[in-house]
């Protein structure tokens, strides 16, 4: 049995660690961390957990989390990751770090957007942990850095179309919105209900968006060259849930018909990916819940772009689910291990 513990377990990322991990039949939760909660029960924080999970929660101590756990998850906001991390590495332990810290391989890039890294050394240690992309190096990794919601979204979107070189690279636009549990769970006056309810928005646009230089680096490391990207999120009134529209332009003529089966050969065997029938297109309400991507490329025949239509739940295959499919392979388990879960619809 794998001992694990979830540092910042009383956020939604945490919460739905708790979810998935509560079905799978290999691990053990041992350690719950929070500061704000210390010393409450998790399911005193979440009733759903109610005669489930009933741990209490710590402050967090990584010397005290480590002896608990054989593999930890870190969902913690920015900095405050890499504040941590770096000792359970000395001591031995595997992490999956699901805030931005370690997404970006280049320290320089990571303090333009963020703020100076506290420890670029990690940075070559870390493993991008997009399971589809990144397999074979995610088994060996003992520090993967789970993908953020919209990069995941948009990357699974357009990697067939980077890796065959079929479009021009000067001209990807990504239209993306997500659902208000994005915004994590602290007060935050833009995600009160007044605010949010009846209303549909743009947010961080004009390319200053956090995950841009995530998108723009994997995205690059796929077309074999540099790129830039055209990136807008929107807010939309719902819990849950992202659905990308990615707009690209082909090098040559293509049809739906080639276009799906590009797409039907490249995610052939991938347990999560779901390529959809042409006339078929994606809805957050069909992933709510699931580890899967729905994606559904097509061709607009009036202009010839492609557009690529992609969905997924942001806390599972967006963020917790995600993590738990890269802790299955670090750790040796069918990747589809607890995560076998149909979405909830309605």
């Amino acid at each position: 049995m794998l001992n694990v513990a979830i540092v910042g377990a009383s956020g939604y990322t945490g919460l739905e660690l708790i979810r998935i991990l509560h079905c799978h039949p290999e691990v053990a939760v041992t350690c719950l961390t929070s500061e704000q909660s210390a010393g409450k029960r998790i399911s005193d924080v979440f009733p759903t957990l109610r005669g489930r999970c009933d741990i209490v929660l710590e402050n967090l101590e990584p010397v005290r989390v480590s002896e608990k756990a054989d593999i930890i998850f870190t969902a913690l906001p920015h900095k405050a990751a890499m504040e941590v991390v770096p000792t359970f590495l000395k001591l031995g332990k595997k992490v999956i770090d699901l805030s931005a810290d370690y997404r970006l391989s280049d320290p320089v890039v990571y303090g333009e957007w963020y703020e100076p890294h506290l420890n670029p050394a990690n940075l070559k240690k870390a493993v991008y942990g997009l399971p589809e992309i990144r397999r074979v190096k995610i088994k060996g990794a003992k520090l993967v850095a789970n993908p953020g919601c919209y990069p995941t979204s948009i990357i699974l979107g357009l990697a067939p179309l980077l890796k065959k070189g079929l479009i021009d690279l000067s001209c990807i636009i990504a239209d993306s919105a997500s659902g208000v549990t994005g915004a994590g769970r602290s007060a935050k006056v833009d995600s009160l209900y007044s605010e949010v309810n009846e209303g549909f928005k743009a947010y961080g646009a004009g390319g200053v968006h956090r995950h841009i230089p995530e998108i723009e680096q994997e995205l690059s490391l796929l077309a074999g060259e540099q790129l830039k990207i055209t990136f807008t999120p929107h807010l939309v009134p719902m819990d849950r849930g992202i659905l990308s529209t990615i707009y690209a332009t082909p090098k040559t003529s293509v049809t739906n018909e080639t276009l799906n089966q590009l797409y039907r050969e490249f995610y052939a065997g991938e347990p999560f990916v779901r390529v959809l029938e042409n006339g078929s297109l994606p809805s957050t309400a069909f992933v709510r819940g699931s580890n899967f991507c729905d994606i559904a490329p097509l061709v607009d025949a009036r202009t010839g772009r492609i557009i690529v239509i992609s969905a997924i739940d942001n806390l599972v295959k967006g963020a917790s689910g995600q993590a738990v499919q890269n802790m299955n392979l670090v750790c040796g388990y069918p990747e589809t291990m607890g995560l076998e879960g149909l979405a909830l619809f309605p």
